[in-house]
């Protein structure tokens, strides 16, 4: 639906800081997405050559981005998160997930100045190697 052009004209990331690749899904409620930038050697998430399972987070709250981006059919302003909650993550690196992470978010409250949205990450096969909820406060 979306490629990483795209993406990246709806959220304030920029260069190898745009994780995503494409959006193969979105509606009212949810938003699907496809990475493989985590098998990037820049990867600016790439640490003593590997991505935390940790960074995870960052990929799903960039989706959470492009959906909001979508719903208000403008570019998404910058966003501070504000909360995490019910965080599990089950892999010590994101490269142990295959050469495609599929990551997911669905919002849960929107708020005038922000929203609040469930995530999860995996490989394209298997169960969610990260899943949470998560607020955003954006500004401007």
């Amino acid at each position: 639906m979306l490629d990483r052009d795209e993406i990246a004209r709806l959220i304030p990331h920029a260069g190898t800081m745009v994780l995503l690749d494409r959006v193969v899904a979105w509606d009212d409620r949810t938003i699907t997405c496809v990475a493989r930038s985590h098998r990037a050697p820049d990867n600016p998430l790439r640490q003593d050559g590997a991505i935390a399972g940790l960074c995870g987070i960052e990929f799903c709250l960039q989706a959470s981005a492009v959906h909001g981006a979508l719903m208000a059919g403008e570019r998404q302003p910058v966003g501070y998160l504000v909360r995490l909650g019910d965080v599990s993550i089950a892999v010590e690196s994101l490269d142990d997930l295959g050469e495609e992470l599929v990551v997911h978010a669905e919002i849960v409250h929107s708020l005038p100045n922000g929203h609040s949205y469930s995530f999860t990450l995996g490989g394209a096969e298997g169960a969610p190697a990260v899943h949470g909820r998560a607020t955003i406060a954006l500004v401007g």
